[in-house]
């Protein structure tokens, strides 16, 4: 989930430039705290790390994305553009929802600068009112050094990049079980003669999953990717209390043939 010197119609969602952290540059910027966040309230679906699916599956549904390379999301609404967590000025609609590390970070992130190097830098989106040169809120560098507010999000980017490298593994592990299969959700609302159908994303196959025997069995075991697995599959249940959140907040499509959750760019 790390990121190399994107371009930009490449960058990750919620960014929309990426410029590295620096001293020289930005010795006298600070960041402030936000008690909303209006750049989510669009925003339906978020990468996950595989750290995540255990708090994540009590309020989230969990998917995966339907790219070449499947990435697990965490789903804050059916359709794009619709976040039934965030308000349109970005304020919660409620306060028990586990908020994913991918939102957490922003507007940081590692990033590679130069392709032929893989060292990484700690990067942000400049046009996050987050961090700034402001007078007030926490300093990032003190006498051109790291504060220890910087060192913890440095730390934080960090642990964020080794969980998407787990995270990437167990997607390989459940391909290559051969678990993986297109995902499909049919919702019949009261009143309407259609049921609402979302395609367009990837899910755990349960049959499969029960015919797994031997080693594969012992494999999804031993390696950790069992318990994930099922915290998948529990959080589908929640597609439909998504739904009913949608409907509370007047946010369904016109029409029952509603789009399904669209792919997410994730570095």
């Amino acid at each position: 989930m790390a990121s190399a010197a994107p371009a930009q119609q490449q960058l990750p969602i919620l960014y929309n430039d990426l410029r590295p952290l620096s001293s020289l540059e930005h010795g006298g910027f600070r960041m402030q705290k936000r008690d909303t966040a209006p750049f989510l309230s669009q925003v339906h679906a978020v990468p996950l790390t595989i750290d995540e699916f255990i708090m994540a599956q009590r309020c989230l549904p969990i998917v995966f994305s339907a790219d070449e390379k499947p990435v697990p999301l965490a789903l804050m609404g059916l359709n794009e553009g619709v976040n039934v967590f965030i308000g349109d000025d970005g304020s919660l609609t409620e306060q028990n929802i586990y908020m994913p590390a991918y939102i957490r970070r922003y507007p940081f992130m590692l990033a590679k600068l130069q392709q032929e190097n893989d060292e990484m830098s700690l990067c942000f989106d400049p046009t996050s009112d987050i961090i700034g040169d402001y007078d007030e809120g926490e300093m990032l560098f003190d006498g051109g050094q790291p504060t220890d507010v910087t060192k913890g999000l440095l730390e934080f980017c960090e642990h964020f990049e080794t969980a998407g490298r787990r995270t990437q593994a167990f997607v390989e592990t459940i391909i290559e079980a051969d678990l993986m299969m297109d995902g499909e959700v049919s919702i019949q609302p009261e009143g309407q003669d259609k049921p609402y159908l979302y395609r367009g994303f990837k899910m755990v196959n349960e049959e499969k999953l029960k015919e797994i025997r031997g080693d594969k069995a012992r494999d999804l075991i031993k390696n950790g990717a069992l318990p994930l697995i099922y915290a998948h599959m529990m959080s589908l249940s929640l597609l439909r209390d998504v739904f009913a959140r949608q409907v509370a907040q007047g946010k369904l499509p016109a029409q029952p043939d509603a789009p399904a959750p669209s792919p997410v760019v994730a570095n």
